[in-house]
């Protein structure tokens, strides 16, 4: 029997796996530390870890003691003053109370808490759990960047992590018996000739024959355990090539009203909600693209930072902004290549009649070619003629087309979920 003993040193994050368990196990309340987190935080510190507090109560697990059992007799010296049978007296006032200072309460309950820090990645993790983009597919392959490595055969030649066992010891086998072969044939045949030569007369013996035989029989057999178990050459390793796939690229088209009718609370809650999107996006799919769309009476694609920090107010005309999305899909993402997402945030307010220049643009241009629109209102009012013109659009394309109400930063986390939920195949 042979034991192995692991004298390596203790890795850093040696309770890792502890701490997995622990954070599986009471997933209910970590989640709700989590979003009411989300629904107070600014959206300067949105991704930071969070400090969870666990009732003591709820963390308390049953344990095994072993209680005194059998039968036992006590003595209990300087006793004077009872006897077995006696009642003893509470110690401290009357009325069931204790030996302290004050008054008893029969009302509230205390309770100790367990807290303990999740990391930035064990907060987005709880964040973004059961997250996905809806409806994202394969698209055609249009270049040859994207590749995955696939099993095609062996190889005699690749690195030791590539080796493939059964085969390699399939091909030593191979090259002991033809190599072998040969020489057990011979050695058969040198010992068959000794035997006969032994079995001679003595007088018909010859010594000279007898000793080449047997020199002959040892240098065989020396060179039949000179046969290698395994070569270099037998070695056999996995071989992979690059097989070209089919790009499931993404772009999220974030379009954002800036104009005056948005107070800068709703424009706070629009950030708050587009920062999820980002921090989502950026780190649940590598090929998704951003583009950020501001808009007032007219619309101009910016970067990240402007997107979230810059300052504008005028007029609205939400149609700017979806003729410049349906132009930028024109230019730079094929529908046949690019899987294209879209999540826009108003207050409803509008320019006259441009609601309906929005409906016409989104059911016979834009909405034919997206995987999923959102739209949220960020407002507590009745809803205006854009979200009566949107209902059409919803009606049109109710698979891929979502709109909700956001009436307060409490709302924000919710909607999110609500609106990027991992939906059932086909649904």
């Amino acid at each position: 029997m042979t034991y192995f003993i692991d004298r390596r040193a203790n890795a850093k994050h040696k309770s890792a796996v502890n701490r997995q368990r622990f954070l599986d196990r009471y997933r209910t309340h970590i989640k709700r530390s989590v979003e009411e987190a989300v629904n107070r935080r600014s959206i300067t510190d949105m991704e930071r870890g969070e400090k969870v507090s666990i009732p003591s109560r709820d963390i308390s697990e049953p344990v095994f003691q072993h209680g005194p059992g059998g039968k036992r007799s006590i003595v209990a010296p300087g006793n004077r003053e009872f006897i077995e049978g006696d009642r003893l007296r509470r110690p401290g006032g009357g009325g069931g109370g204790g030996a302290g200072e004050g008054s008893a309460s029969d009302q509230g309950e205390g309770m100790d808490e367990f807290a303990f820090t999740l990391s930035r990645e064990e907060f987005l993790d709880f964040v973004f759990e059961g997250l996905e983009l809806p409806h994202l597919e394969r698209k055609a392959l249009v270049d040859l960047n994207e590749v995955r490595p696939v099993r095609a055969g062996v190889s005699r030649h690749g690195v030791p992590a590539r080796i493939n066992i059964v085969r390699s010891m399939r091909e030593a086998h191979a090259r002991r018996i033809a190599m072998r072969a040969p020489i057990r044939r011979a050695l058969r045949e040198a010992r068959e000739a000794l035997e006969l030569e032994e079995a001679k007369d003595p007088v018909l013996r010859n010594p000279a024959r007898i000793n080449e035989l047997r020199a002959e029989v040892e240098r065989l057999e020396k060179r039949l355990e000179a046969v290698p178990f395994i070569d270099t050459f037998d070695l056999r390793y996995n071989n992979l090539v690059n097989q070209p796939m089919p790009s499931s690229k993404a772009v999220m088209f974030c379009v954002m009203d800036v104009s005056g009718s948005m107070t800068q609370a709703h424009k706070d809650i629009a950030k708050r909600f587009f920062l999820l999107l980002y921090l989502f996006l950026e780190r649940s799919y590598e090929k998704v693209e951003l583009v950020f769309v501001r808009h007032h009476t007219a619309a101009k694609e910016v970067d990240e930072e402007e997107f979230f920090y810059s300052r504008e107010t005028g007029g609205t005309i939400v149609s700017s902004a979806l003729t410049l999305v349906d132009e930028i899909i024109a230019k730079r993402y094929p529908p046949g290549e690019w899987n294209l997402y879209v999540a826009q945030a108003s207050d409803g307010d509008n320019w006259d009649d441009d609601s309906v220049a929005c409906r016409d643009l989104l059911i016979k241009k834009l909405m034919p070619r997206l995987q999923y629109f959102t739209y949220v209102e960020i407002t507590p009012h009745a809803h205006q003629a854009l979200w009566e013109e949107y209902e059409t659009v919803a009606a049109e394309f109710p698979a891929r087309f979502a709109m909700r109400q956001i009436v307060e930063a409490g709302d924000i986390y919710s909607v999110f979920r609500e609106l990027f939920k991992r939906r059932a195949v086909g649904g």
